[in-house]
């Protein structure tokens, strides 16, 4: 009897503990205050619960949109998040599911959301699709597919995804290679390992650079992508800067010009992931004159996602650098460029987050950060002066 009872009070001792730190867990956030290189920063948590939240944009009413790579968009409103209805139908499998939200920079006259996802098509495979609609409270409506790549294939792999739009109101949308036949990037009339420009409603502009070219698929704006999930595009001058996963090792920083190569997988300064050679099945060297070299080669691995230009006087120390987000190594990286070098690289948020999926400034000025995990989350973060 005596053994039971003392069993029975290690049993509520244990129960009374994980209570508590499942109470404590739920209410374990508290703002981190830290220091950089150059400016003291707060970092505030906006909101919280999400599953594998993938993408961050803004509204103009301050609202918030974000997506859960399973298959939803949320509207996300002074810290609570509303699920919207009627988005489409996602083949979520590995990387693929509902990823990127763009707001039309025109937004205040037409309504125009974006979202990017893999559907499912035949066999079992997927295409990386764009489609556009409009909110009605929170209904997707008015909903029309305006893009899918030219190929389905095996699901689950390096869909790129990322959208971005340059001062002339044209759409630029990544795409991977897909993951299981990387000599994709180098095929032109495949949209596979590409970066595309469209017009808002999914047409091809007349100036994109292969058009005419019936052997190129007119959309392409470059390629020799691995798998671009990192897209700003200055506003300023239109300068187009992306990272981009390479191998093991070999992750990137580019400078995108139109109808250039950037090289993979005929070139890459990555590895093998078995054991750590170079690519000798699909690459020939790691520069090629006829191919554009990376900006910067991120060491030790980034495996990049979500790219920011500073553009704010909120952190005028930063201002003109990128912050690069980085998923396995939980951390940004944040680079000062120089006549297209990066001249000091600074790595912030070390291991404080998590995965980082996304990094967006935002209109308040500030720098909101969205984590790959589930549960994930959306931080915001501030000056500490």
């Amino acid at each position: 009897m005596k053994y039971l009872k003392h069993i029975i009070s290690l049993l509520i001792i244990a129960f009374l503990g994980y209570s508590c730190d499942a109470v404590e867990d739920s209410e374990a956030w508290q703002d981190l205050e830290l220091r950089t290189e150059y400016q003291d920063i707060k970092v505030t948590k906006v909101a919280g619960d999400l599953e594998r939240p993938w993408a961050l944009a803004f509204l103009p009413d301050n609202r918030m949109l974000v997506t859960e790579r399973p298959g939803r968009l949320n509207i996300v409103e002074n810290g609570n998040v509303t699920v919207v209805n009627g988005t489409p139908e996602v083949r979520a499998v590995n990387q693929g599911g509902m990823m990127e939200v763009s707001v039309h920079p025109n937004y205040s006259e037409n309504g125009w959301i974006y979202l990017t996802y893999s559907q499912a098509g035949p066999d079992d495979e997927t295409a990386l699709t764009v489609v556009r609609g409009q909110l009605d409270g929170a209904d997707f409506v008015q909903m029309e597919e305006i893009f899918q790549q030219n190929r389905f294939s095996s699901p689950g792999r390096h869909y790129g995804s990322k959208i971005a739009w340059d001062n002339e109101g044209y759409m630029y949308v990544s795409i991977g290679d897909r993951g299981a036949n990387p000599p994709r990037a180098q095929d032109n009339s495949d949209h596979a390992g590409t970066l595309l420009r469209l017009n808002d409603n999914g047409t091809v502009p007349d100036d994109n650079p292969f058009v005419g070219d019936d052997d190129v698929a007119n959309e392409i704006f470059s390629y020799g992508h691995r798998n671009i999930q990192g897209l700003v595009i200055n506003q300023e001058n239109n300068e187009i800067w992306a990272t981009e996963h390479g191998p093991r090792g070999g992750d990137e920083l580019n400078y995108i010009e139109p109808g250039k190569n950037y090289g993979w997988p005929t070139v890459s300064l990555g590895r093998d992931y078995r054991d750590d050679r170079e690519f000798h099945n699909h690459t020939e060297a790691r520069q090629m004159e006829s191919m554009v070299d990376p900006v910067y080669e991120f060491l030790p691995t980034l495996a990049p996602s979500g790219l920011a230009l500073v553009t704010t006087d909120k952190f005028p120390q930063w201002e003109g650098n990128l912050l690069a987000g980085g998923l396995r190594p939980e951390r940004i990286r944040r680079l000062v460029i120089e006549d297209y070098t990066v001249i000091h690289d600074e790595e912030l948020l070390t291991f404080e987050l998590g995965r980082i999926r996304d990094v967006r400034e935002g209109p308040d000025g500030f720098i909101y950060v969205v984590t790959d995990e589930t549960p994930g989350a959306i931080y915001r973060i501030e000056p500490n002066d």
